[in-house]
């Protein structure tokens, strides 16, 4: 014998309803916190926004650097490529290491928010702001005589969004497994060294034989020769940049996922 008893209270009585809320939401809810701490922070503006325009300025107006005419020419792909590294590396490693020792990622760890979900909206984050300054950077050059070749543009696009992942990647690595001390200080000493040495400010033709040599198998090389390739002429960059993005993309991922700790 079966009883049929109605519900006491009807379903929606009691709100909020409990339960994890959806994916879609927690992705955008956690993206939009990290791209709005990272554009609070003064250091980061500095690193990601106006290093790259003093540099963008100074090197095309100052012949510093030997480059050829018209010099933004150069300089904006390679400070483009500048700008990925600083927020997609040097900012996202820095800021995951002190999160750790704060115990802010342990913290989230233990709320509905998935291991993956809270990488994908770091990843998120880094996207917005490098579209931000893709915007700034790209604005100023033009102002400064900058044509890119529009050919290039969606070839631009494709290697931005490999440097997103690949100097993501590396960042999460970084700043996931050292103390947050040294994660400081190799942070910069590493954008330092891949700024001078790395393909940035001078092409890697310009650079002496071994070091051009080991310039182009860098992500920074990779991508800032590409940009030059798509952005100065609209011609494919060539598959050896992609390649390079796309293999230090997979293997600093692999690392991460089993290397990175919550604290």
């Amino acid at each position: 014998m079966t009883s049929s008893v109605e519900p006491r209270f009807p379903a929606g009585t009691f709100l909020p309803a409990p339960g994890r809320g959806r994916l879609g939401r927690m992705l955008v809810t956690q993206a939009g916190v990290e791209a709005r701490l990272a554009f609070r922070n003064g250091e980061q503006v500095m690193l990601t926004l106006l290093i790259p325009l003093a540099l963008l300025v100074g090197l095309t107006l100052l012949d510093v650097v030997p480059l050829p005419a018209p010099r933004v020419a150069m300089v904006a792909p390679g400070v483009l490529a500048l700008a990925v590294l600083s927020t997609a590396f040097t900012g996202q490693a820095i800021s995951l290491g002190f999160d750790r020792r704060y115990g802010v990622i342990r913290r989230l760890a233990a709320t509905a928010l998935p291991r993956w979900l809270l990488v994908a909206g770091r990843l998120v984050a880094v996207l917005a702001v490098v579209a931000v300054q893709l915007v700034v950077l790209g604005a100023v050059a033009f102002a400064l005589g900058w044509r890119p070749a529009a050919a290039g543009v969606g070839w631009a696009l494709l290697l931005v969004l490999l440097g997103c992942a690949a100097f993501g990647g590396l960042g999460i690595l970084l700043g996931g497994t050292l103390r947050a001390e040294i994660v400081l200080a190799a942070a910069n000493i590493i954008w330092f060294v891949l700024l001078l040495g790395g393909g940035i400010v001078l092409p890697a033709a310009q650079l002496p034989g071994a070091l051009a040599t080991v310039a182009r198998l860098l992500p920074s090389g990779a991508l800032a020769e590409g940009l030059r390739t798509a952005l100065v002429s609209g011609a494919f960059p060539g598959i050896a940049p992609i390649l390079v993005l796309l293999g230090w993309a997979a293997l600093s991922a692999g690392l991460a996922a089993r290397t990175v700790r919550l604290r």
